[in-house]
């Protein structure tokens, strides 16, 4: 309506100026002086809104009369609920001079009426629930005379949220077009409390077939919590086909706003019966004091005289409202001259306390209700649970000492639709005749995850691959049944997603990575693969410094026990000898040097000839073929040391890659283009996309991408099948990792989730991703692995045979040296005794008493050393 053309409107005009004569014959305007002015309104006679509002301006301008003395016309006309014949009746008011137009009850005739009067400067009191924010920048003399629902929504949000329900179905009407204004102040509220709306239900007023075919549509899906805002006349359409259709039944949760809640109180058995189990929300209408009992009292003796048709004549809501908007235009015209800016300023200072409420109007509008009644449909009439206060909460009454609480649950049990007295989780299973619907990506790069293979012959599609084994595995895990189909779909993983917000799956299960961006569309699992992209190169030839090489096929510990064995050997040689060799003898620092020699020399002479002692070539014979294996082992070290290729990544980082304007690559399909360029800043007529595992190999090998990136779960399997020639550089970028997608806000998710979880502890998920790397066989040779330094625990045996050899000569030859030593000493003392037993002969012949002494003392001597020897 905002943008109603000025053409539209003149043909509106005239329309209106050529009916008004025929529709309306007559008014109610008293034609004498003492009426004050004349009052529109503009109801519909046929609603019970409409006969409320009626009544009660009637006889708020009575009340108005007995206290001021002060006559007050209300001319009222009859819009039949139809936005042009409100429109018409609009322009007969005005023509009858009216000082303000109270009605009328929607928007869709609200619109028109103040276009009406906005060319006469006439105030507009609307009693639409809502106006747009730019109505009063179009149509200044608009203002809204009843409550907005905004508040109302919150307490719809706050009733989802006790329940723990995390998904709700709206119901609207398809030409209330104030909806616009009211959902998306539900969606605001339901996301505040981690809900939201599965979708949105637009219901034609007057088409009984397409009610039935919305609501056996709602029946097929998950969600069972409804939120209805509609008009009476076809909520009692609505109720009474759901209860036909079997959904007033357990599990089924539903819940009305005004103008429904509201006018319970006035339905009829047969519509009370429809309507066992709803949960509602209305506007709370204060119930004390002495003006409002008095205003009750008499409210329902004139309307039981009026519309005896009316089963129930309580006032509610609405007849409040059109009360005190009534009361307020009245004090304003007493206090304005019929000036109609004047009229309208005096409104705007309005404040006080009326039937419904306070009264003080901000921005055109009244102000909000801040607190609201909670009522459960059960028997022959409702129960009132308690209250909903703005900022505070759930209480059983709105007394100073109300305790106030976040949850429902305080108001007591509710009696649920089927009569269930337990709480319906918001949503059911799907069952066999309605599976879940599993999106499959037909065309995954790599097959290892997902497989999607067509049998023509058995017309039939099979889903393999390790994405779908731990979906299996998760749906074990289960406490439930899950019936399912999968669906192949060709196109990107971003459309795949979308087609869950699309409602074409209901999940979709693959190498589907987490990502912020895909959360506008689905909610996900917990990763099931590890998270990140990593960059896979090519790999060359390593050139490092090889000044030290030859040190290299020995470990330190190897070399040095080598060169203590050497110089143990030559030292034994040398000992053994040295007597026999005048070259080994001479100054110490001569035979310093020989010992070194010898050393090194044994090592490496095969020539034994010039050796005297047998200890000395038993030793050398040894150690020559302990020697003859340790050179060989080290020849053929070295050897595979200098012919071995160390290989490394041909580029170590993406800022290498993107100053040498290089081409990189990934998989079709995938998020990664956006992130390449928006995260990592690549030029993208420098990406390049591929398909296939084969692709990349080949794309790499031959040089036409210097790089490709790829989820770090498909690098693993990249690398494991191409097991040289490739390998990862530089740092992980960290995403989200592979998860399965769900709708927002899907009950099922959080069982999925616990579930998966389950598989991942128990090592399963281990199981089967080492099975999938495994069954990758690499296609390329065996690379050479870099060739180990020798430690001495190779030759460990060798060392202690040569060792222990050389000791034993050196034993030898000291038990030889020391029989020796004593051998000489025993000859040097026979020696002195048969010197000295020749010496006696040669004095025999001039014997003395002195020499018998002696002679006795040398045959004493000869027989001690006779028994030595």
């Amino acid at each position: 309506m905002d943008k109603l053309g000025p053409l539209w409107c003149f043909l509106v005009f005239v329309f209106i100026y050529t009916q008004t004569a025929t529709i309306n014959g007559s008014t109610n305007t008293k034609g004498n002086e003492s009426v004050m002015g004349v009052i529109g309104a503009i109801v519909d006679n046929s609603s019970r809104i409409g006969k409320e509002e009626r009544l009660a301006m009637k006889m708020a301008l009575e009340d108005f009369y007995y206290k001021f003395n002060q006559n007050l016309v209300l001319e009222v006309r009859n819009s039949q609920g139809q936005p042009i014949q409100a429109a018409l009746e609009a322009m007969g008011l005005i023509t009858q001079q009216v000082q303000a137009i109270l009605g009328p009850q929607t928007w869709e005739e609200t619109s028109l009426v103040a276009e009406v009067g906005s060319k006469s400067d006439i105030p507009i009191f609307s009693f639409a629930n809502t106006t747009p924010k730019w109505a009063a920048e179009r149509w200044p003399f608009l203002l809204q005379a009843s409550t907005n629902m905004f508040n109302q929504m919150k307490a719809v949000a706050a009733i989802v949220e006790s329940w723990e329900w995390q998904r709700v179905t709206v119901i609207y009407e398809d030409r209330d077009s104030s909806a616009t204004s009211v959902l998306p102040h539900l969606s605001n509220a339901l996301r505040e409390v981690g809900a939201e709306i599965s979708q949105l239900v637009a219901l034609a007023p007057f088409a009984s077939s397409s009610l039935s075919k919305e609501l056996a549509r709602l029946k097929k899906g998950q969600c069972r919590v409804f939120v209805v805002h509609l008009s009476l006349s076809l909520a009692e359409k609505l109720f009474e086909m759901a209860k036909r259709m079997k959904m007033m039944e357990r599990d089924y949760v539903w819940i009305t706003t005004d103008p429904v809640t509201s006018l319970v109180h006035a339905m009829n058995a047969t519509t009370i019966s429809n309507m066992q189990g709803i949960l509602g929300v209305k506007s709370y209408l204060p119930e004390t004091g002495g003006h409002f009992k008095e205003f009750h009292r008499r409210f329902r003796k004139r309307f039981r005289s009026e519309h005896p048709e009316e089963n129930n004549h309580e006032p509610d809501i609405f007849a409040a409202q059109a009360y005190d908007a009534a009361w307020t235009v009245a004090i304003a015209m007493r206090e304005s001259n019929k000036v109609p800016r004047l009229l309208l300023e005096k409104v705007f200072h309005s404040d006080f306390h009326g039937l419904s409420g306070k009264v003080e109007f901000i921005d055109n509008k009244l102000v909000s209700l801040n607190i609201f009644q909670i009522v459960n449909v059960m028997g022959k009439s409702y129960r009132e649970l308690g209250f909903w206060s703005y900022g505070h909460g759930f209480s059983e009454n709105i007394n100073e000492n109300a305790a106030y609480n976040s949850s429902m649950k305080v108001l007591g049990q509710v009696f649920w639709p089927g009569g269930p007295w337990y709480t319906p989780r918001g949503w059911t299973l799907p069952t066999s005749t309605n599976p879940l619907k599993i999106g499959v990506p037909a065309a995954a790069n790599f097959k290892e995850y997902v497989t999607v293979e067509y049998d023509q012959s058995e017309n039939n599609i099979s889903y393999t691959g390790f994405a779908i084994d731990v979906f299996k595995a998760t749906l074990e895990e289960l406490p439930f049944y899950l019936p399912y189909n999968f669906l192949p779909f060709n196109g990107t993983y971003n459309a795949l997603v979308e087609q869950i917000q699309l409602k074409i799956f209901d999940a979709v299960v693959g190498d589907v990575t987490i990502v912020a961006g895909r959360y506008q569309y689905a909610e996900f699992t917990h990763p099931y693969t590890e998270s990140g992209i990593v960059m896979v190169v090519p790999v060359i030839s390593k050139t490092s410094n090889r000044a030290w090489l030859f040190m290299k096929p020995f470990t330190m510990a190897m070399w040095i026990l080598t060169g203590v064995i050497n110089f143990y050997n030559g030292f034994v040689i040398w000992l053994l000898e040295r007597n026999n060799c005048p070259e080994l003898k001479g100054s110490v620092l001569n035979q310093m040097g020989m010992l070194i020699w010898l050393a090194f020399n044994t090592l490496l002479s095969t020539n034994g000839a010039r050796l005297h002692s047998n200890l000395s070539r038993m030793t050398m014979v040894v150690w020559l073929f302990v020697a003859l294996v340790i050179m060989q082992t080290y020849t053929a070290n070295l050897t595979s040391m200098l012919t071995v290729q160390h290989l490394g990544p041909t580029v170590t980082d993406i800022e290498t890659l993107k100053s040498s304007n290089a081409i990189i690559g990934h998989c079709s399909g995938s998020f990664l283009s956006r992130y390449l360029v928006e995260v990592l800043h690549f030029n993208p007529n420098n990406i390049k996309t591929f398909s296939s595992t084969e692709a990349y190999a080949h794309a790499l090998k031959n040089g036409e991408i210097a790089a490709a990136f790829l989820d770090v779960p498909l690098a693993n399997l990249f690398l494991a099948k191409y097991c040289t020639g490739f390998t990862k550089a530089g740092p992980t970028y960290k995403v989200g990792g592979f998860g399965f997608a769900f709708p927002r806000g899907a009950p099922l998710l959080s069982s999925i989730t616990e579930a998966l979880l389950k598989v991942s502890e128990s090592g399963q998920l281990r199981e089967l991703e080492n099975n999938m790397i495994t069954s990758a066989k690499c296609e390329d040779v065996e690379p050479d692995k870099e060739t180990p330094s020798l430690s001495p625990n190779s030759f460990l045996v060798l060392f202690i045979l040569s060792g222990g050899t050389s000791t034993i000569a050196l034993l030898v030859y000291i038990l030889r040296v020391d029989k020796s030593i004593l051998r000489h000493k025993i000859m040097w003392r026979v020696m002195r005794t048969i010197m000295g037993h020749w010496g006696s002969q040669k004095r025999r012949y001039s014997r003395r008493v002195s020499d018998v002494a002696e002679n006795a003392s040398n045959s004493r001597n000869t027989f001690e050393l006779r028994s030595q020897v």
